[in-house]
């Protein structure tokens, strides 16, 4: 192999990396928005759990976190509007990433 084909290869890896990290953190982020949406909705223990599993679910629905958005704001009502469930999701996504980082 040549040099050209081993730095192609390490690029190749590394894209694959970035994008599971990627694919990871947003699921993470959405477990998090779950048990946010949870609390507000007063459920605990195994039914926190289950909600956010919908909510990861959820984002399966359609390109985009807006499938998301739909739901917990859905769910929520008039406790939290779109913009406050999108600015919690831009919050919780930086504390996910960070999460993911100290597992690695």
């Amino acid at each position: 192999m040549t040099t050209f084909d081993d730095r192609e290869s390490a690029f190749e890896n590394k894209f694959a990396h970035d994008e599971e990290m990627a694919f990871r953190a947003v699921a993470r982020r959405n477990k998090l928005l779950g048990l946010w949406a949870a609390e507000l909705l007063g459920k605990t223990g195994d039914d926190a759990d289950a909600y956010a599993r919908e909510v990861v679910k959820a984002d399966f629905e359609e390109a985009g976190h807006e499938d998301v958005v739909r739901k917990v704001a859905g769910d929520l009502g008039d406790i939290a509007d779109a913009d406050t469930i999108r600015a919690k999701m831009d919050e919780l996504l930086k504390i996910a990433k960070g999460q993911l980082v100290k597992e690695t």
